[in-house]
């Protein structure tokens, strides 16, 4: 299958008391005299770990690789460090400092409402003339997939099942008929698909699906492409759900079985054409792939319309999803950097719903006399969509996550507001509070694919620091990957000692490769590690393979 795959995929109020290690006071890179570290400037205290590290790096496929580790002990005293004040891409290391300040702000139990209205003029239960509004609040699980995380079990069921058991109700009411359409609304956060830094080659698959408050399936569509009973023969197409949004063209042939299987998948931006084509070998496996959602909201307005048809609700009108423009014209940078007083707004308790529903243009709200049929379905709690984000290290979930941080503490005059930038403004002043310096990064999204990021190692590991002093950290902590046991973990660190024993977000975005986390270590302590490299030469792993060795080394040393 060719595919475009670049990400493997990311207080203040009552803050504990954590001492920090004077930053000016750790070296900016330890080496060993004669090592090829000290000649490329990496000099430093000559300890036994660091000279293990340093024989690691003089490896010839990873020396001209730019890496930045910082490692420390619970409490922040340093125990080695290199090129730790170094700005890296933190690829979904990012998620760390996104569900950190999620944990922190909106709190473990935070849950978030989708709801389904009927507004119109009702003869009796059984008619309405009017139309069905389905409204989004930033729910990322309507969706198949197990919850809690489970290993192995992204599909636990339909992956509409949300949705029908909300169209099942709609029917129990009594409702027959709307005379109307099926509206859509996912703009709660704002009309704001794609953050900034977000690479084209990215936004067709399903881990660069658009952001939407209104989120069914990930934003996103299974194809799996089997080959037919004999060469020459198209192959079989399938996209599930099986909901009539994409036209597929099919030109994909089964060829002989000694021939290679080689298939493309083009969907040009705003096209809802997926053009397939190439070839799939007699009797070899199906190929699947995951294509992103042109637009959300309009996708599930044509599900839930569908639904509604098959539990015998008639609607006359179409489905279509309503939308709002942004009006703030103000750049990224000036809304991210504009101070918050944490504190004081998590005392407002401002609601994180999508608010009563409104009737938006053309709908004429006065012209309706009443809404009923009022449907809702709550969302799972924030530490369980915390759990999926970062064992699998879903981006959808981390952007969703974000939004929701600016939704609830930027207020915009009357209203509630919930850009990229809003959440962005949100995260840089929760790190600021909690002591991690100003220009020790740069975020631009929640999950990390934007090549806008930026980080420290060191920045990262003192957001690890402080949320091991949280009241939620053992909740948290157990959201991590856990190494060769589950999440983007599960393959790598399999053997003791390590098995079980590294808790840590893995990062993979272009020729940039972080791992950060927890290590309980031989001598039974538990240490903080962020690993970083930039600039590792393409389609290799060698880089992967040193970092997992220095995890081994620390453990060893500690």
């Amino acid at each position: 299958m060719v595919r475009l795959s670049r990400c493997g995929m990311a207080v203040i109020l009552g803050l504990s008391a954590v001492w920090v290690a004077p930053l000016q006071a750790q070296t900016q890179g330890v080496g060993c005299e004669g090592s090829v570290a000290l000649k490329a400037g990496r000099g430093g205290p000559c300890t036994e770990l660091a000279q293990k590290i340093a024989g690691m790096l003089e490896d010839p496929a990873v020396t001209r690789d730019h890496w930045g580790i910082s490692v420390v002990e619970m409490d922040g005293a340093p125990i080695y460090s290199l090129n730790e004040g170094q700005l890296f891409q933190p690829a979904s290391n990012a998620k760390l400092f996104t569900t950190v300040a999620a944990m922190a702000l909106l709190g473990p139990t935070a849950t978030v409402k989708t709801t389904v209205q009927v507004n119109g003029v009702f003869t009796g239960k059984e008619y309405v003339k009017g139309s069905i509004y389905l409204v989004g609040g930033g729910d990322a699980n309507l969706s198949g997939r197990a919850v809690p995380y489970a290993l192995n079990s992204d599909e636990a069921s339909s992956p509409l099942h949300y949705l029908d058991d909300m169209a099942a109700q709609i029917a129990a009411s009594g409702l027959k008929t709307v005379d109307g359409d099926v509206i859509a609304i996912g703009d709660h956060f704002g009309n704001e698909p794609y953050p900034q830094g977000w690479s084209v080659d990215d936004l067709p698959w399903g881990y660069g699906a658009p952001v939407s408050a209104l989120s069914v399936n990930d934003n996103q569509l299974k194809l799996t492409i089997t080959p037919a009973v004999e060469v020459g023969s198209h192959a079989i197409i399938e996209v599930t759900p099986e909901i009539p949004y994409y036209t597929v063209t099919n030109d994909v042939m089964t060829v002989d079985r000694r021939s290679p299987t080689s298939i493309v998948v083009e969907r040009k931006q705003g096209s809802k054409i997926l053009r397939v084509y190439g070839g799939i070998a007699l009797k070899g496996k199906p190929e699947t792939d995951f294509i992103s959602i042109e637009d959300p909201p309009e996708f599930a307005a044509i599900a839930f319309k569908q639904l509604l048809e098959q539990h015998g609700v008639i609607v006359t009108g179409s489905a279509r999803a309503e939308h709002v423009l942004l009006e703030d014209a103000r750049s990224f940078r000036t809304i991210s950097h504009e101070p918050l007083d944490l504190a004081k707004l998590k005392t407002m308790q401002k609601v994180e719903s999508p608010g009563s529903m409104v009737c938006p243009d053309p709908c004429d709200a006065a012209s309706l006399p009443r809404t009923g049929v009022a449907v809702e379905h709550t969302s799972p709690s924030l530490l369980e969509d915390v759990v999926l984000t970062n064992k699998s290290s879903l981006n959808l979930h981390a952007e969703l996550l974000l939004r929701r941080l600016g939704s609830r503490f930027v207020l915009d005059g009357e209203s509630e507001s919930g850009s990229f930038a809003d959440g962005a403004r949100v995260v840089r002043q929760f790190l600021i509070d909690v002591g991690v310096q100003g220009d020790d990064f740069v975020f631009y999204d929640g999950s990390g694919l934007s090549s806008y990021d930026l980080v420290t190692p060191r920045a990262t590991v003192r957001l690890l620091q402080y949320a091991a002093a949280q009241p939620w950290f053992a909740d948290w902590k157990s959201s991590l990957p856990v190494g060769g046991v589950d999440g983007s973990l599960e393959g790598r660190f399999a053997k003791a000692p390590l098995k079980g024993r590294v808790f840590a977000k893995t990062g993979t975005l272009g020729e940039a490769r972080a791992l950060s986390g927890y290590v309980e270590c031989a001598g039974g302590k538990t240490v903080i590690f962020s690993i970083m490299v930039g600039n590792h030469m393409p389609q290799t792993s060698t880089d992967r393979d040193v970092m997992d060795k220095i995890v081994g080394a620390i453990a060893a040393a500690n």
